[in-house]
């Protein structure tokens, strides 16, 4: 096989996890211009292999998947954290847990959660008044958040609920910013940093079991069906579990692991989708005249329904560049189980194969003037030559985002809801900095003075 790939020298002990963890967004972009398709380099003891050709990207996540897992090299928190649920479990019970969990997100129980989602965005808006200046990714959060749990647990959070949850979750993103120190530091050890995460992580864990307390003995009763119509049994994914649970297929740790999976993945990334996507329209007025007219012409100043996101062309295309630009899951980890070959390069089994989703996204290789706000070049004609794996913001093949067509559907309801109503200013004047996490947030909040449209 041929020799090591390229990349960045390091330093003895940390590689390159400095440079990494002070600013990885820079970082990732410069080893990809300096070293090509497969770069070698080291986060601390981690030995890592990029990869930033799309057909590399397909082969670990869809034709080759079966000879790749997700890493154990990753410290304990995050198993701590999410446990054995799917975004982590492997094997048979991220097989069972799957198969549990697609009545939740059948297309069809998708689709008729849309008044639901379009409920909680008029109640968002319905709060806000004219020259308000709004943290827009804090609102977001607290949308997604109560829309996920409504959905997928089948309960209202209350306003004290999701101030708990919100108030909880900065410092578990805390905890996972890239850091070059963090593994000579043991979870177990009592440094600040890891009393708050646990604390948090207790806290959330208390909220997710009052809400199972208040929902055992509902999981079979026709009136407490969420989105699937009356005189049918609920399909929220928590009343799946609970009957999964009666019938001996899941633990209580089994169910609290899915549904703080649920709770924290489930709302993050549409929240930060929806976040950028108002930056951006704010930066691009001539983009955000085309929205308008699109929600004008399809929606008529009504709130937006199922079949209004059916007739939606431009709204989509507007969400899905800002996924490319700013995809909120920036880079996806896979560990080979045995030695693999991509690139021509031997990687070895047990490292780190790293697929960014920032680096590929924004690559001139797949994208002409990459770095520039355009919607228009997903038209099926400019798309029709570009790699499938150019562009994978909810991942691929067997483990792609379950998730996928809930969160679509969600960001285009609270879109169109949001835009018809409102124009939203961003207040500061030079551009935000971004912080790398298990997802990509911007480092300061994103202040957003809310214009009413006439």
């Amino acid at each position: 096989m041929s020799t090591q790939p390229p990349g960045p020298r390091g330093v003895p002990v940390f590689g390159s996890s400095r440079h990494y963890a002070k600013d990885p967004f820079t970082f990732l972009t410069n080893v990809a211009e300096a070293y090509g398709d497969v770069i070698h380099f080291g986060l601390g003891p981690i030995d890592t292999y990029m990869l930033t050709n799309p057909a590399d990207v397909e082969r670990v996540l869809v034709t080759e998947d079966a000879k790749y897992h997700k890493p154990d090299f990753q410290d304990d928190a995050i198993g701590t954290l999410l446990g054995d649920g799917l975004l982590l479990s492997e094997g048979e019970t991220w097989r069972k847990q799957r198969e549990l969990a697609k009545p939740a997100f059948d297309p069809r129980r998708i689709a008729s959660l849309s008044d639901a989602m379009t409920d909680h965005a008029t109640a968002m808006v319905a709060e806000w008044e004219d020259g308000d200046v709004r943290d827009v990714q804090l609102e977001m959060a607290r949308v997604t958040v109560r829309i996920i749990v409504d959905a997928m647990f089948g309960a209202d959070l209350d306003d004290e609920r999701t101030r708990v949850v919100q108030e909880n979750l900065e410092p578990l993103g805390k905890r996972f910013e890239p850091d070059p120190f963090r593994f000579l530091v043991p979870d177990w050890a009592p440094t600040k940093e890891n009393r708050e995460y646990k604390q948090s992580v207790r806290v959330l864990e208390g909220v997710i079991d009052d809400i199972v307390a208040e929902r055992t003995g509902t999981e079979e009763s026709p009136a407490a069906a969420v989105g699937n119509g009356t005189g049918e049994m609920p399909m929220d994914l928590l009343s799946v579990l609970l009957r999964a649970k009666k019938r001996g297929e899941q633990s209580d740790q089994q169910l609290r692991d899915e549904m703080m999976t649920m709770l924290l993945a489930g709302h993050d990334t549409t929240a930060l989708t929806l976040t950028y996507t108002w930056y951006l329209l704010s930066q691009h007025p001539e983009a955000e005249a085309k929205v308008h007219e699109e929600l004008e012409a399809v929606c008529g100043g009504e709130t937006p329904t199922m079949a209004d996101v059916r007739q939606f062309d431009y709204v989509e295309r507007v969400l899905q560049e800002a996924m490319r630009l700013y995809p909120p899951v920036y880079v996806i980890f896979r560990e080979p189980q045995v030695d693999v070959r991509l690139g021509g390069y031997r990687i070895p089994e047990g490292s780190a194969v790293m697929l960014p989703q920032w680096v590929v996204h924004r690559s001139p290789r797949w994208y002409d003037d990459p770095e520039t706000f355009d919607p228009d070049r997903w038209l099926p004609e400019r798309r029709a030559d570009r790699p499938r794996f150019s562009y994978f913001p909810f991942g691929g093949g067997p483990r792609h985002c379950i998730g996928k067509r809930f969160s679509m559907l969600e960001a285009q309801l609270i879109l169109g809801t949001v835009a018809q109503q409102y124009e939203l200013e961003y207040v500061r004047e030079k551009p935000f900095d971004l912080r790398g996490s298990l997802t990509m947030h911007p480092d300061e909040p994103m202040g957003m003075r809310l214009r009413k449209r006439e």
